[in-house]
């Protein structure tokens, strides 16, 4: 049904529906070359998506208007696009095994352990927790939508979340070592937030990668078994390896350097750990001086009064961009003030990042998969 020889292109079949029995066999057949190309997405991002990225199927049925993708491509990711316009990243199956099977390997994951799948296997923090599953030999755990008291009941050995569910977690108390390994990633976690979780019995792994490495490629600094690190002479970090992507659903070429990855972010090597300082098409520049927000938003989520951060750009007049700060407070009767943080960046931060103007927020806005949605505190919405 799938294969049709006269036609170089693979079969591109978009699976719309939650986590599930039926997605994990979709990529399972994806992955071993038995079924099409998968597409996952959420009821939610369909639409969109779908008009986008043209599969040439829907749930199986077929569609008017849709192109197939190169052989070797097994899934495609329809990206965030939290600063931009989303893409298709196309990944073959090599890439994903091999991104899979070196994390089990740094993790030491034995075979038939379980993992829990309470990301969106539309974004490919959940998509890899099936195939990570899938060369465990073990059936993972899927839950439709994240539930805290859920997730802590789900008999699982090992998950992999984002600082948003860690933290709701870490709100209700309650033992966390029944986890072998929590993987952590998508987003930088609040300051403080890892120490809470450890002192409730958390084993954490803190990761770094993007759909165009077929997830986290970093493991708490460290990159896994045949990745390789540099960074370029803008600051950017660059990556090669198998896990590398296969090319953009669009055509658009992709950031290469050669053979190593151009990241949109900043980082700093010592030692052979990654530092992430944040991403570069977030540097705000304020009167001829470049301020990375990711830093400002790293030094400002230790204020006693600041339980969430972002950090953007706003245009201005005089300065081109003054910083911006949204928060959202620990005590929402006593919201942190724009003095109050501008001293506490005194001695942390140079005079022309700390920030200029604040947002006090009940909550970030986020994207489906947990980072701060910077189009909207850009603009203001």
């Amino acid at each position: 049904m799938w294969r049709n020889p006269s036609h170089p292109d693979r079969p591109l079949n978009a699976v719309v529906r939650p986590a599930g029995p039926e997605l994990y066999a979709a990529v399972r057949d994806a992955l071993s070359g038995e079924g099409p190309a998968v597409l996952p997405l959420t009821p939610g991002q369909a639409g969109a998506a779908i008009a986008a990225l043209r599969p040439t199927h829907v749930d199986g049925e077929p569609r008017d208007g849709g192109h197939g993708v190169p052989p070797d491509v097994a899934v495609v990711i329809a990206t965030s696009g939290s600063t931009g316009t989303p893409k298709g990243v196309m990944l073959s199956a090599t890439a994903l095994r091999a991104s899979a099977a070196s994390s089990l390997r740094r993790l030491g994951a034995a075979k038939g352990e379980r993992w829990l799948c309470c990301l969106p296997a539309s974004h490919v923090s959940g998509l890899q927790v099936l195939v990570r599953s899938l060369l465990a030999g073990s059936e993972p755990i899927m839950h439709e939508r994240f539930d805290p008291r859920a997730v802590l009941g789900a008999g699982a050995d090992h998950v992999s979340l984002v600082p948003t569910q860690l933290h709701r977690l870490v709100e209700l108390g309650a033992d966390l070592s029944g986890f072998r390994t929590i993987l952590l990633g998508g987003a930088a976690p609040r300051p403080g937030l890892l120490d809470e979780a450890r002192d409730l019995g958390a084993s954490i792994v803190t990761t770094y990668g993007m759909s165009e490495t077929s997830g986290g490629c970093v493991y708490d600094g460290r990159p896994l078994y045949n990745v390789d690190l540099k960074i370029g002479e803008d600051g950017r970090i660059l990556v090669s390896g198998p896990v590398l992507f296969s090319g953009y659903r669009s055509g658009e070429p992709g950031p290469f350097d050669g053979g190593w990855f151009v990241t949109s972010d900043l980082g700093e090597l010592s030692g052979g750990r990654l530092r992430v300082l944040g991403r570069a098409d977030d540097v705000i520049n304020t009167g001829g001086e470049k301020v990375v927000a990711g830093a400002v938003a790293t030094v400002l989520g230790g204020h006693p009064a600041i339980a969430d951060v972002a950090v953007v750009g706003r245009p201005d007049p005089e300065w081109g961009e003054v910083v911006v700060a949204a928060v959202v407070p620990a005590d929402p009767v006593n919201p942190p003030t724009l003095q109050q943080l501008r001293a506490y960046c005194d001695d942390r931060l140079p005079p022309y990042a700390a920030p200029r103007d604040l947002r006090v927020l009940p909550r970030l806005p986020l994207l489906p998969n947990g980072k701060p949605d910077l189009l909207r505190l850009k603009s203001g919405t």
